[in-house]
């Protein structure tokens, strides 16, 4: 399946990927020179974006207790990244040991990377798929092999869908997500922002990426939560998400986060 106009066996090293420049701001080795100079450029631009993708990886992981803590048992996570352990996985079962989680990216390194890592227990798999397309990964036969769309899914979009266009439809992408989940289910969510400062400098680094970093504001980023319910505090920068430690003050990160239930449609009575 191509990816951005690449074979999906082959490893585009000659442009920055986000989740390769993701890598190296989290301080991992997976990543390429070029990536390297992105990310350097990126912390010249945007002095905060190390602590930023930080405290979005925190997110993470606590939004995934969340989720399983409240009963789901199967992950869908879509722009996955190159694996950072604590993964996905090793976060679920720190909760419930056993959970499913389908990892999603489009970049071929990072299916390998977690080819690598994760084996083939049977409860985790790994695709090679692009978010822009999501009937491919729903359709997908390592999507299917893993999650059951008979029963509650956690989808985790997060720090992907800032690199959807408006012209590629991120609320299109987002209600086919959802049309496809059943009721129980949560949405995820972390995006990239500039409400707090002026990022066109750090936007420009992805012009020259494999996709294009397209910040929004919090009302903006609320909409992609249609068709859920919210859950408290609502949607937050993503330290102030369900905090394990008070907070310092937050107005130098970034990205919000939310999660969100998916509830039953109300019967004709309206029970």
């Amino acid at each position: 399946m191509p990816q951005h106009g690449i074979p999906a066996n082959e490893i585009d090293t000659s442009r920055p990927h986000p989740a390769r420049i993701y890598d190296y701001l989290l301080g991992g080795k997976d990543n390429y020179q070029v990536d390297q100079e992105a990310g350097d450029a990126l912390i010249a631009a945007a002095p905060e974006v190390r602590p930023s993708v930080r405290a979005n990886r925190d997110f993470l992981h606590r939004a995934v207790r969340y989720v399983v803590g409240s009963g789901v048992r199967q992950i869908l996570d879509i722009g996955t990244g190159l694996p950072t352990s604590p993964n996905v996985h090793e976060t679920a079962d720190q909760v419930a040991p056993g959970t499913r989680v389908a990892y999603v990216d489009n970049d071929p390194i990072v299916k390998a990377h977690a080819d690598a890592l994760l084996g083939r227990s049977g409860r985790t798999g790994v695709v090679l798929a692009d978010l822009r397309d999501p009937r491919s990964i729903l359709d997908h036969p390592g999507v299917r092999a893993v999650i059951d769309f008979d029963q509650p899914v956690a989808l985790l979009l997060v720090a992907v869908l800032h690199f959807v266009t408006d012209e590629e439809e991120p609320h299109r992408i987002l209600a086919e997500l959802r049309d496809a989940l059943p009721a129980g289910s949560y949405l995820v969510l972390s995006h990239a922002t500039d409400d707090f400062a002026e990022r066109s400098e750090a936007q420009a680094v992805y012009n020259k990426a494999s996709a294009t970093m397209n910040l929004r504001s919090r009302s903006r980023i609320q909409e992609f939560f249609a068709g859920f319910e919210l859950v408290e505090p609502g949607l937050v920068q993503v330290p102030l998400w369900h905090p394990e430690v008070q907070p310092q003050q937050s107005g130098d990160i970034g990205f919000y986060g939310g999660v969100a239930r998916k509830a039953p449609v109300p019967g004709p009575s309206g029970q």
